[in-house]
């Protein structure tokens, strides 16, 4: 699977399991880190751990394994790390903290809607 397609499944999941402000961006012209970053909110720690759960799942199923995650529910954002793709999964009030979508102003929109 191509790193494209990994950030368009874990977007979709995301979705599927009710994830709010998605995006997907494709940020190889503006990171020197990652290929593509997936960015939700989740509504509350248990929420985010529930999103965890099933992007680590669905990816699993499709042969792709996080390299890392970092974070935990209660603190607000969790980071799983693809390597070519970076999953950041917020609380509403750690993502307006962060916002760390401005690191990637420039990177383009993926779309991924099912």
């Amino acid at each position: 699977m191509t790193p494209r397609e990994t950030a368009i499944q874990a977007a979709a999941e995301l979705e599927l399991h009710k994830a709010a402000d998605i995006r997907a961006m494709d940020v190889r012209g503006v990171s020197s880190v990652t290929d593509y970053c997936v960015v939700a909110t989740g509504t509350s720690a248990p929420h985010l751990k529930a999103l965890l759960s099933h992007v680590q799942e669905r990816m699993r199923g499709l042969g792709e394994k996080s390299h890392r995650k970092s974070g935990q529910p209660e603190s607000g954002w969790i980071i799983l790390d693809f390597i070519h793709v970076v999953v950041h999964l917020f609380t509403p009030e750690a993502r307006a903290y962060y916002n760390i979508e401005r690191l990637w102003q420039g990177g383009e929109d993926v779309p991924f809607k099912n």
